[in-house]
This record gives C-alpha cells, sequence and structure tokens, in this order.
C-alpha cells in the first residue's frame, strides 16, 4: 500500500509539520512517496528524501505552484492520485484549500484533520471544537486526508541513502486564479504551531498596549511564541496569525501559558494538545482551570509581572 505525502515546505527546507504528517502516514502504510511541488524545491526535496519509509521523491516544479494556488495544485493531485491509495497533506491553509476540490474531481470523500489513524482506512477526527471525536472509516479507492499536526509527533530523518529523487510533468495552468502579493509580519520569535512555548492572552488584558506590555517580555525570557484568543484578536489586542482555536491554530507545545483566558470550547479546541498547561485568571471558576495542569488564581497584572521578574 503505496501513499503519497505532500510536502510543506520553504523550497530550502520542509516544515515540521510535513514530519508530522509523515507519522501519520507511517502509520498507513511503509511505503512512502512524498511530493514537493514549487518551484526551486531542490533543497526541500534533498531533505525529503532521507526521511524514515520515504522511497520516493517526486518533484513538481512551474511558476504556477510557486505560491500554493489551490486549482494547479488540485489537478497536479489529481492527476497522481490513481497510482496511490492514500494522499495525505499537513493540515496548513495551502492543502486546506486544494485537497477538497481534488477529492471533488475525484469524487471521493475528503477526511480531515485527522487525530489518529486506527487502520488503513480507519481514523479518528475531531468534531464539535473537539468535544467529540468521530471513526471514520472509507472504502473510497483513493483516500484523501488532511493531518492535525498537533496530534502527531515528528519524524525525523535518518542517516540513510536518499531515496531517489524524480521530476515529474506538471499539467498546465488552469488560470483560474492569480498571485498578487504577499504581506508578511515579521518576528524573531517562534512559529506559533511548531514553538515548544506558547504564552497567549485573552480579553482581560484590556488593551494592545497590556497585551504587549505584559506577555511580550513574558514570552522573551521563555523564548516563546504568542498567541491569543479570538476575543482578543477580535478586540484588536493582537494579529489574526496570533489566534489559537477552532478557527485559529492548533497548538501542541510542551508549554502552554494561558494569561487571562477564560477557556472557550473554541480556543481549547486549539491548544488542548499541549504537555504542560499553566493558566493565570482571576475567575477560579475559569473553564480554563479544568484543562490546566497548574493554576493561578489571581490578578494578572500583577502576576504577570512578577512571573517575568522571576524569571531573571
Amino acid at each position: 500500500m503505496t501513499t503519497l505525502l505532500l510536502a510543506a515546505h520553504d523550497g530550502v527546507a520542509l516544515k515540521d509539520a510535513t514530519l508530522k504528517a509523515l507519522t501519520a502516514a507511517l502509520a498507513i502504510g511503509d511505503d512512502i512517496h512524498v511530493l514537493v511541488a514549487g518551484n526551486g524545491v531542490a533543497g526541500a526535496a534533498a531533505e525529503a528524501a532521507r526521511l524514515k519509509g520515504v522511497s520516493r521523491v517526486l518533484t513538481a516544479e512551474a511558476a504556477a505552484l510557486e505560491h500554493g494556488l489551490a486549482e494547479p495544485l488540485a489537478d497536479l493531485i489529481v492527476a497522481l492520485a490513481p497510482s496511490y491509495s492514500a494522499v495525505l497533506a499537513p493540515s496548513t491553509s495551502t492543502f486546506k484549500n486544494a485537497l477538497p476540490r481534488a477529492a471533488a474531481l475525484l469524487d471521493v470523500m475528503q477526511i480531515s484533520d485527522i487525530t489518529a489513524v486506527l487502520a488503513p482506512d480507519t481514523f479518528e477526527r475531531p468534531t464539535y471544537a473537539g468535544n467529540a471525536l468521530l471513526t471514520v472509516r472509507s472504502a473510497d479507492p483513493i483516500k484523501l486526508i488532511t493531518v492535525r499536526t498537533a496530534s502527531f509527533r515528528a519524524t525525523p530523518a535518518e542517516e540513510r541513502a536518499p531515496a531517489s529523487i524524480e521530476t515529474i510533468a506538471v499539467p498546465a495552468d488552469p488560470g483560474l486564479s492569480t498571485f498578487v502579493g504577499d504581506v508578511f509580519s515579521a518576528t524573531d520569535r517562534p512559529e506559533l504551531t511548531s514553538a515548544r512555548v506558547v504564552v497567549s492572552g485573552g480579553r482581560a488584558l484590556g488593551s494592545e498596549e497590556q497585551f504587549q506590555a505584559l506577555l511580550l517580555p513574558l514570552a522573551d525570557k521563555l523564548g516563546a511564541a504568542v498567541g491569543a484568543s479570538r476575543a482578543a484578536v477580535d478586540a484588536g489586542y493582537a494579529p489574526n496569525d496570533w489566534q489559537v482555536g477552532q478557527t485559529g491554530k492548533a497548538v501542541s507545545p510542551e508549554l502552554y501559558l494561558a494569561v487571562g483566558i477564560s477557556g472557550a470550547i473554541q480556543h481549547l479546541a486549539g491548544m488542548k494538545d499541549a504537555k504542560v498547561i499553566v493558566a493565570i485568571n482571576k475567575d477560579a471558576e475559569a473553564p480554563i482551570f479544568q484543562v490546566a495542569d497548574y493554576g493561578l488564581v489571581g490578578d494578572l497584572f500583577e502576576l504577570v509581572p512578577e512571573l517575568t521578574k522571576a524569571l531573571g
């Protein structure tokens, strides 16, 4: 049973999400092909060739694939999919755009955001903001699957002879969408979805100024990424790409520090896979304390500066 894994990468190197999705792919079968699609992907392809279980790396290079547009990527997946029993990808925005389109074109079911592989045709995935788990069994000849990477450990590269790297033909660009430009927020902090430590703030911080004044020094001391609840983002305290939750990003750090976050279901869905959860909230009855490993009940405007000072 051969599985095709779609690689998330920046051209030069694979992203951590790819290594986590590989763990899910290996649970389905031990013969993995990796597709590295883009424009100028030699570095990422060379890294993929040394991953555990990978017997073949396919590189697809074209200007239309450079920015991850859904239509040309979906057409490429459709062209390759008949040779595989399963096509997996990490649940990044790129693949959440492309895979449902490919599934529709192939007339098969899309299996989204799996958290466990129970059998080669059976998977677990969350529903109702993570309050219930579905067991999904697919009889489709080709299974198109996105992987909730927060639920899987990364499979590292091995000291081994590299797998073969082959360049494949790319279907013609359907021309249904056009890349206009990128706007990035520059930061020296770790990427939110792969950080070992995440410090998140909620609406209780009161303003954008207080959010930054309290949380950023603490995050700097811990070498942490910064996150936020949806309420804090909606209030303008933090940018959208910091949002953690069902409609934001799912994280699974070693330490998650929730400051002034009540613990709404929507937020818990994005961070409950953290190994250790620490909550700071003045409301002792806040739902966040039900999932927290450690809790501090008190005024965050006093406790956070004290914690930051104690860290030296």
